[in-house]
């Protein structure tokens, strides 16, 4: 069951109301908010750890900054509201790495009490709350340059479907099969370390069943792409 909640205005999870099962819970954010749950975004950096402020201090783009702080802050915000804790409370950690077992796996709370994921593109950030591994991913659509680029990369399946496509459609379904794809890499910790070739998801309106977990669009705002994935319980 997915919760879709459209914004986080202000709002926050009731205290221990943690998505258990195949229960989970969805956030979005308007990240050109300066004001997110009543912490200014330009002040947001007092509230991130040591990691995420050197993350943000490395931008190079006002537009960058500003895109993380929200997204970081209301990532705090949410944890914080399902934990009972202030946002600078929350302590995140690093999973070690399933592929070489560094410590720079899938984002964690300390504790493991909920699992969750974020995503940032443009002016839109996603959240996804669980009690299983799970990775939620939205994107932008690319311009015909980037669909180029990346075709080559993808799945040969995938390739040859979106190759099929009039151009003025490709960009669109790429989206769609980035989306689906980050989010299930995200939710296996693994990211971009093996490649985009698997698993196969997919361009059509419906994701390709993706063995061991449940794979599902979101909805989005005109112009994004957005997916989810879930391990099955």
């Amino acid at each position: 069951m997915i919760e879709y909640v459209n914004q986080l205005d202000g709002a926050t999870p009731r205290t221990g109301a943690l998505p258990v099962g195949a229960a989970v819970a969805v956030w979005s954010l308007d990240t050109t908010r300066e004001v997110i749950g009543g912490h200014e975004v330009a002040g947001a950096a007092a509230l991130l750890d040591a990691a995420e402020q050197d993350r943000v201090s490395r931008l190079l783009r006002a537009g960058d900054r500003r895109s993380y702080l929200a997204s970081h802050l209301g990532l705090r915000l949410l944890l914080g509201g399902y934990l009972g804790l202030a946002p600078e409370k929350v302590s995140l950690v690093r999973e070690d790495c399933p592929c070489c077992g560094g410590p720079h796996g899938r984002p964690a709370v300390a504790g493991g009490a909920v699992h969750f994921s974020l995503s940032h593109s443009d002016d839109m950030a996603y959240f996804a709350f669980a009690g299983v591994p799970v990775g939620v991913d939205i994107e932008g659509l690319p311009g015909a340059s980037a669909v180029d680029d990346v075709l080559g990369t993808l799945h040969p399946a995938e390739t040859a479907e979106l190759s099929g496509l009039p151009p003025a459609e490709r960009p669109a379904a790429l989206a769609r099969v980035w989306s689906r794809k980050e989010a299930y890499l995200k939710a296996t910790g693994t990211g971009l370390a093996l490649g985009l070739a698997e698993p196969y998801v997919g361009s059509a309106s419906t994701p390709a069943p993706v063995p061991g977990w449940t794979l599902r669009d979101l909805p989005s705002p005109t112009a994004y792409a957005a997916a989810l994935a879930l391990r099955t319980p």
